[in-house]
This record gives C-alpha cells, sequence and structure tokens, in this order.
C-alpha cells in the first residue's frame, strides 16, 4: 500500500549551511502540524551539511548548479507534498507555522500564503527593518487585496499551479520572479502575524553595506540585468558564512559601477541598434570583470 503524500513539502536550499541546519531541522520536528516532508537540497557544499541533514531522517537532494533558484526548483520538483513551503536554512518558527498555514488555505481560496520573516541577532535596527518592510505588505495587502512582496523564507504555494523557477535568475528570482508566477494563477494572502526567525547574518558587515551591496547590487541590479538579458549575468552573492577580503569587496563596488552602465544601456533598448549596443555593454563588462580578478 502507497504511503499517502504530506499535505506540505519543506524546501530547504543549503550551501555549507552546517552551522545552521541542525537548529532549523529541530524546530521543524517541534511543529503541532505533523503531516509534512522535508526537503534539503545540497547545493554543492563542502562541509558536513548533507550528513547534519541526513541524521535528521530528511531527504536530501543534491544540487550540482550554484544558486538558489537552481536548490529551490531541484527540490520542488523532488517534493510529494500538495502544497511546496519555501523556506531557509538559517531560520526557525514557532510551533504552531504550520497549523496556522494550514487554516489559512483551509479558511480561504487562495493558491498562495505568505508571511514575514524577523532578525532573531544582529544589530538594533534589524529588528526596525522587518517591521517597517512588512507592516507596508500587510497594509497594502489589506486595502489593495495584492501581495506585492514575499520573502523566500516563508511562503507556501499549491504546487499544482507552480510553473517552475527561472533559474538564470539570483537572489530575487525566488521572491519577485516566483510571485509574479503565482499571482497569474489565483489570490494570495499575507499573514503578519505568522513570522519565522531567521539569522541576522546578512547584516553584520553594516547598514551601507546592507543598502548598496546586498539590496541595490545582489538584490536589484543582479535580478533585473538577469531578467533583462536572459541570461546570468550576474552570479550569486557570496555566501554570508565566509568574510570576503578588503579586495574582494572592491571588486564588487567594480562590479557595481560597469554593471549600473549596462542597466542604462539597456534601458535606452528602444533605440535604433538598441541589440548591438547592449552586447557591447556586455562584452565590456565581461572584459573589466575579467581584468579586475586577473589582479586579485
Amino acid at each position: 500500500m502507497s504511503k499517502p503524500k504530506p499535505r506540505f513539502s519543506i524546501v530547504i536550499p543549503c550551501f555549507n549551511e552546517g552551522q545552521f541546519i541542525g537548529r532549523t531541522l529541530e524546530s521543524l520536528s517541534r511543529q503541532s502540524f505533523k503531516n509534512f516532508e522535508v526537503i534539503v537540497v545540497d547545493n554543492n557544499s563542502s562541509d558536513n551539511t548533507a550528513q547534519v541533514a541526513e541524521s535528521y531522517g530528511v531527504k536530501v537532494v543534491h544540487e550540482s548548479h550554484r544558486g538558489v533558484c537552481w536548490a529551490r526548483q531541484s527540490g520542488t520538483l523532488a517534493s510529494n507534498g500538495e502544497i511546496v513551503i519555501s523556506t531557509d536554512a538559517d531560520t526557525v518558527f514557532n510551533e504552531y507555522w504550520l497549523e496556522k498555514i494550514d487554516s489559512t488555505f483551509r479558511n480561504n481560496d487562495c493558491i498562495a500564503v505568505a508571511g514575514p520573516c524577523a532578525y532573531y541577532d544582529g544589530p538594533w535596527w534589524a529588528k526596525l527593518y522587518p517591521k517597517l518592510l512588512f507592516g507596508i505588505v500587510a497594509t497594502y495587502s489589506r486595502i489593495a487585496g495584492n501581495v506585492f512582496y514575499v520573502t523566500a523564507t516563508n511562503l507556501a504555494f499549491k504546487k499544482k499551479v507552480w510553473s517552475g523557477y527561472d533559474t538564470s535568475l539570483t537572489q530575487g528570482g525566488d521572491e519577485v520572479g516566483l510571485l509574479k508566477g503565482l499571482k497569474k494563477n489565483g489570490k494570495m494572502v499575507f499573514v503578519n502575524s505568522n513570522p519565522v526567525y531567521t539569522s541576522g547574518r546578512r547584516l553584520h558587515k553594516g547598514l551601507a553595506h546592507a543598502i548598496f551591496i546586498t539590496f541595490i547590487y545582489h538584490y536589484i541590479i543582479a535580478y533585473n540585468a538577469n531578467r533583462i538579458l536572459k541570461r546570468t549575468v550576474i552570479g550569486m552573492a557570496p555566501a554570508y558564512r565566509e568574510d570576503s577580503s578588503i579586495t574582494v569587496r572592491r571588486f564588487k563596488l567594480y562590479r557595481l559601477a560597469v554593471l549600473t552602465v549596462l542597466i542604462l544601456l539597456v534601458s535606452i533598448a528602444h533605440l535604433p541598434g538598441h541589440d548591438t549596443l547592449v552586447q557591447q555593454a556586455h562584452e565590456t563588462y565581461s572584459f573589466v570583470e575579467k581584468t579586475i580578478k586577473s589582479k586579485i
């Protein structure tokens, strides 16, 4: 007799998350709602991530292509649940998190349920930022009936309406990119009272780094450059458990300057000969990137 399908499949992408993944899986084991499976996607880790995950008895999938969209794609394809939940390896949950998601699906005619995240550590402003952001998302959703932003660490969607992740995208592809596809298929509900709690490690390099490098460069510019050019022009951000040297940080700033020019050129794509212009801009970027890399 075949095993019944789980209600939820929780997909967790991992790259060198051996330090965090055990805490995440331990938190999930304490959920009041029990009908779910966990899929950990080992995205070419060089540490003991896969071994730690296997010790908890969860399904481990290996994805050789580096990138969060590749990892979430593989995990979702391997899932058996009616509803897929996207979250992260440095995240913990209150015991009624899944129960509240299940209740929201049952009481609403919707295809997806999203919620906020909060940081359990980090600088003082780490507590203010998510409250402000998700407060705006919740208010707009309540007034306009539309969710304009989701975090990939707290997003559940019915698998039957999922059309796949765009694997040419990096940061933002598993949030903005996925959100656009889901919204075409039905209603989404945002539950501001059902947060998850994630590590503030992304914020330890300061507010300026968080704004200009993490958000503007690796999120806004990278997402739009890869989407417009329909290929991965800017790769994944460095793993936040690794310290970057001053040289590497300078290199990022060089790339930021070059990509800013690239985006400006793409923005005038309606002009005659724009295909050649964009190609020249991309070739210039590639040349500068290789030159700087050779000097590091």
